[in-house]
């Protein structure tokens, strides 16, 4: 039990996935758990609260729910600006995040992955690489299970986590083995009063608490994270990795490049700091290769859809920001027709000006407001479209396409404004291309 909770309430504010897993683990630890949603909750966690026997609240927090209440874990979608978290915080209260709680109940070996981008990839790859050397490692975090989900079943004795700023942003004591950190580029600076050093800030977190034992990966290429450990010192034992290490391939430790089954440079990358992340595990370079071969990475992420009348169609809709665009047309290597648009997140479209005026021969902007998208690229691109369906975007990309071009969906935006999420949104893009 955590000190001084005995016989006190955990109040949980958000009921998603971390949420709904937090109460799950508190439960089973015999805390009483209260669950509190400002919005209704999805049948889906109702039904895992209403089977565990946890109350809870939707549709608004309610202020004697605070009563009794020893501590609060903040679900990672919970702004620190919100109404009832700026009442919790003049309350007083104790306030931690989703991980930090299942970290204090998991015994085993952490690996925590963040990043602005390339997280979940790296993640998945990493998990890949364990269980196919003979480890049993789990995958929780951001990707899949919440991590106090995945502490609340049958944990195994190695875990990879991948771990986004919010959730960073109310860690204590949480203290991976190995973390690693992809890069640092402008994202959800809403959330950070639109400062970039505040965000920084919170990507670094992961590795606060780390002491000589640990090891922590880093992008050595990364300016903004060479920016800060310039006036900062890092903990445990930093390993930077470089372009050097794998921009013509990762090499095991004879020199030999492995077989990588992901396109681009920026997967390379990824697969070099998973590669290392094993190594400082003990596994082989044999089962390392092996791994490496053997990798199918998820959907949403330069994913090939299919190939219609010689126009290859690409899925990147995990693609929510410029930067992750940049690696996307990076690995282009035939004329694109670049599908973009969606809710804007403070972006700034500069970065990639160069990549779009080599690469793009036409943009099909989709979006219900495609204003900021069609003024930072008008006159650089030789035709633009503006569309508000993914029907619409696909069929204008189409027709602008030629056999031997690359329809790429990369958004460089968040999905809200037209689909559930950037899921649903690579899921009706595949579904119309298979129409075609």
């Amino acid at each position: 039990m955590i000190d001084g909770l005995t016989d006190k309430k955990i109040l949980i504010i958000g009921s998603g996935e971390s949420g709904t897993g937090a109460a799950v683990l508190a439960k089973k630890l015999n805390y009483d758990v209260f669950v509190s949603d400002g919005s209704i909750i999805p049948d889906k966690y109702k039904e895992v609260l209403d089977i565990n026997k946890i109350l809870y609240e939707e549709g608004g927090h309610h202020i004697d729910t605070l009563s009794n209440v020893g501590l609060v874990l903040k679900s990672p979608g919970v702004p620190e600006g919100s109404m009832v978290m700026q009442t919790i915080r003049r309350a007083g209260l104790r306030v931690i995040s989703e991980i930090e709680f299942a970290a204090l109940h998991y015994k085993g070996t952490m690996i925590a992955i963040t990043g602005s981008n390339g997280k979940t990839t790296t993640s998945g790859l990493l998990y890949h690489l364990l269980n196919a050397a003979g480890l049993k490692a789990g995958l929780a975090g951001n990707y899949g299970d919440s991590f106090a989900g995945y502490v609340a079943g049958s944990p195994d004795d190695v875990v990879v986590l991948e771990v986004s700023s919010f959730q960073l942003d109310d860690i204590d004591s949480f203290k991976p083995h190995i973390s690693i950190l992809l890069n640092i580029t402008p994202d959800h600076l809403d959330r950070y009063d639109y400062k970039m050093e505040n965000y920084v800030a919170s990507k670094f977190r992961i590795n606060q608490n780390q002491d000589k034992d640990d090891y922590f990966i880093i992008n050595g290429d990364d300016e903004e994270m060479l920016k800060y450990r310039g006036q900062h010192t890092l903990n445990g034992r930093v390993i930077e990795i470089k372009a050097d290490d794998y921009l013509d391939g990762v090499r095991d430790l004879s020199g030999r490049n492995f077989e990588l089954t992901i396109k681009g440079r920026h997967n390379r990358f990824n697969a070099r700091c998973a590669v290392e992340a094993c190594r400082l595990m003990g596994i082989s370079e044999e089962k390392i290769a092996h791994g490496l071969a053997t990798f199918r990475n998820l959907a949403h992420r330069l994913e090939p859809v299919a190939t219609v009348n010689g126009v290859e169609y690409i899925n990147d809709s995990k693609a929510t920001n410029v930067d992750s665009v940049y690696y996307a047309l990076e690995a282009m290597d035939r004329p694109v027709v670049w599908i973009a648009g969606g809710t804007d997140k403070g972006n700034d479209y500069s970065a990639i000006d160069s990549l779009v005026r080599e690469k793009v021969k036409a943009l099909v902007c989709m979006g219900v407001d495609n204003t900021k998208l069609v003024k930072a690229f008008k006159g650089k691109v030789a035709q633009m479209v503006e569309t508000n369906s993914i029907k619409d975007a696909v069929m204008k990309a189409g027709q602008l396409a030629e056999e031997g071009d690359i329809v790429l969906l990369s958004p460089a935006c968040a999905s809200f404004d037209l689909f559930k999420n950037y899921m649903d949104r690579g899921d009706q893009f595949k579904q119309m291309v298979m129409s075609l």
